[in-house]
């Protein structure tokens, strides 16, 4: 009887384990999982001296970034790879003050600047750049500079000022409305200059100091470490009869 019974429940089991075996498979693997679409990142400045209310960065009318106040910028923020169409506009009013058409590929980083193109109130442009943001060389930092300082020469460079021998160009001949590549530059406690001209001749238009754009900016230093990567941007208005915080300043980012 014993066997008889054992034979029955083998049996049973057989029949069982395939059936439960075909549910289980089905349980999980038969679900539709939407696929997370493929993003970049995109870094905002506000940097419109003549437009220097608040402003918000819109991605395709449904990535909104917080508003910035002019001479901030935001953390980079992921966006939807593909076609993007940036809306510059006005946080208080909402109004669009520009639009900016900006391809962006999967896993690529960009930054995208609001700038006053000149003096007049109001006036805002923008200038989108891919950001380069491979490791240096050990051992090395990597620096740019971008230029969108209203009333400045057209044409400024990124310097290390000496008193004997004048300055030593790190990147020359930048022109406004644009952005010099990424330089590599030894790892050092410096006070930067964006200055017209080289050598012994060369005039300092602002320093870099600390990179805030404070009142000490003149005599500070800031320390640039191994394996980091900086932005430089000369914003503002060569006008001395404005507000202070609009006038021509140099300020630091931190890409990574």
């Amino acid at each position: 009887m014993k066997t008889i019974v054992n034979i029955l429940q083998r049996r049973f089991l057989l029949a069982v384990v395939p059936a439960a075996l075909v549910f289980a498979g089905c349980s999980k693997d038969d679900e539709s999982v939407t696929p997370t679409p493929d993003q970049g990142r995109v870094l905002f400045v506000h940097a419109a001296a003549s437009s220097a209310g608040a402003v918000k960065f819109v991605a395709n009318d449904n990535k909104e970034v917080g508003s910035l106040t002019f001479g901030t910028n935001s953390p980079y923020t992921s966006v939807v790879a593909g076609a993007q169409s940036i809306k510059i506009n006005d946080a208080t009013t909402g109004t669009t003050a520009l639009t900016q058409a900006l391809a962006v590929e999967k896993d690529k980083s960009y930054s995208v600047f609001a700038y006053s193109p000149t003096s007049a109130l109001g006036s805002v442009a923008s200038l989108a750049v891919s950001d380069d943001l491979t490791a240096p060389a050990t051992g090395k930092a990597k620096i740019r500079l971008v230029h969108l300082g209203v009333g400045s020469p057209n044409s400024v460079s990124l310097s290390v000022p000496n008193p004997t021998i004048g300055t030593t160009d790190i990147i020359s001949n930048v022109a406004f409305s644009t952005a010099s590549g990424f330089t590599e530059i030894n790892p050092g406690t410096y006070n930067l200059a964006v200055s017209i001209g080289s050598g012994a001749t060369a005039t300092t238009e602002a320093s870099v100091g600390d990179g805030t754009g404070g009142t000490n900016s003149s005599t500070a230093t800031k320390a640039y470490a191994a394996g980091k990567i900086y932005t430089v941007v000369l914003r503002g208005v060569k006008n001395n009869s404005i507000p202070d915080a609009q006038r021509l300043k140099a300020i630091l980012i931190e890409n990574n």
